[in-house]
């Protein structure tokens, strides 16, 4: 399992789901679509937010909204595909 630290640039791909851990830690996941010049579609990647903050980004966020995400890409495989989790450390709305 690669993991690497960037920050990226796109679009949700639906409304954050806010969840609490069995010990009533929160977290918000999402879907994230990554725009590629290079590349005909955009790549996808599964977020993930901890803490207070999950909380406030899963209240703001929508789908379709334009933000970036910055934290560590983990590449996974699953049943033959990759897919990447990205475990955010910071996110912000973009084009405002």
């Amino acid at each position: 399992m690669k993991q690497q630290e960037r920050t990226i640039y796109g679009r949700l791909g639906k409304n954050p789901e806010l969840r609490m851990t069995k010990k009533e830690k929160p977290y918000c996941t999402f879907t994230f679509a990554e725009e590629s010049p290079d590349e005909g579609e955009p790549r996808w990647h599964n977020v993930v937010m901890w803490e207070k903050e999950s909380e406030h980004w899963a209240k703001t966020l929508k789908k379709g909204t334009q933000i970036f995400v910055h934290g560590r890409i983990q590449e996974k495989n699953f049943n033959d595909k990759q897919y990447s989790e990205i475990n955010a450390e910071a996110i912000g709305l973009v084009g405002l």
